[in-house]
C-alpha cells in the first residue's frame, strides 16, 4: 500500500489528533482542524496543476482528494481557491524575517515555488516543486537558522514526510536533517534531488560560498556545499 494511503487511514481513525504531539500543548495542529475533512472538489483536483505547469505529485493528490485543511491552514491558497506558492526568499521572510529571506535570494530562481508544511520549532519544513523523482514526488526541505541559515533535504516527498510526521517510519536513528540521503530505500530519490536543487550535495548552509558547481547552476550567484 502506497505510503499516503497508509497515512490516510491512520488519519481517518482520529483526524483530530494532533499532527505534532511533540510541540508544547497549547500549539494544536490538529490533521483535521474541527475532525471533518475537506476534500477538493473532484473536477478541480483532476485538472489541478501548480502555476509552474508541473504536476501534483501522486501524494500530495491522495491527501488533497481527502481534505485540504492542513494545506490550507499553511498558506498554499490563494483567496480562489488556486495555488499560492512562494519563492524561497519570500517564504523565508514571511516565517524568519526580511533579513534573513534575503540570504536566500540567491536561490530562489531555482527554488521559485515553494510551500511551507507543519513540523519543527526552531526550523521549518517546506515543500519545493522542482524537478520531480521518479515516484513524482518534490523534495522537502528543512529551514533551519539556529546557528547559520541552512538548507537541506529531509525527505524525498511529501510522501515519506507525511508517513514519518504520523509515525509510520522507523527513522528515529537520524543523526541530522539529510541522513536520508545514504537510506537505502529513499537514497537514491534523496540523491536525486540534490543533483536537482543543490548541484548534488545534500544542503546549503551559510556562508555561502563559491563552488564551479553552483556557479554553473546560478551564474552570478554565490553558493555553498555541507
Amino acid at each position: 500500500m502506497p505510503l499516503t494511503e497508509r497515512v490516510l487511514e491512520t488519519v481517518r481513525r482520529d483526524p483530530a489528533a494532533s499532527a505534532l504531539p511533540y510541540l508544547l500543548p497549547h500549539v494544536n495542529v490538529p490533521w483535521v482542524e474541527g475532525g471533518v475533512a475537506r476534500p477538493m472538489a473532484e473536477d478541480a483536483l483532476a485538472e489541478a496543476v501548480f502555476p509552474s505547469g508541473r504536476p501534483l505529485s501522486p501524494s500530495l493528490r491522495a491527501w488533497l482528494a481527502y481534505d485540504t485543511g492542513l494545506l490550507e491552514r499553511h498558506g498554499w491558497f490563494a483567496p480562489d481557491g488556486s495555488f499560492a506558492p512562494r519563492p524561497l526568499d519570500a517564504l523565508v521572510g514571511d516565517e524568519m524575517g526580511d533579513f534573513w529571506g534575503k540570504e536566500f535570494a540567491w536561490l530562489s530562481g531555482r527554488l521559485s515555488e515553494c510551500f511551507l508544511l507543519p513540523g519543527g520549532s526552531d526550523s521549518r519544513r517546506v515543500l519545493a516543486v522542482t524537478e520531480p523523482d521518479e515516484e513524482g514526488e518534490y523534495p522537502v526541505l528543512a529551514l533551519d537558522l539556529d546557528d547559520m541559515p541552512y538548507l537541506g533535504l529531509m525527505y524525498p516527498g511529501f510522501d515519506v514526510y507525511v508517513a514519518d510526521t504520523a509515525g509510520l517510519l522507523d527513522l528515529d536513528e537520524r543523526t541530522s536533517y539529510t541522513d536520508l540521503i545514504g537510506d537505502p530505500v529513499y537514497g537514491p530519490r534523496m540523491r536525486r534531488h540534490a543533483a536537482q536543487c543543490f548541484a548534488g550535495e545534500a544542503c546549503v548552509e551559510y556562508p555561502f560560498e563559491f563552488t564551479a558547481a553552483f556557479a554553473e547552476l546560478h551564474p552570478g550567484r554565490g553558493d555553498s556545499a555541507c
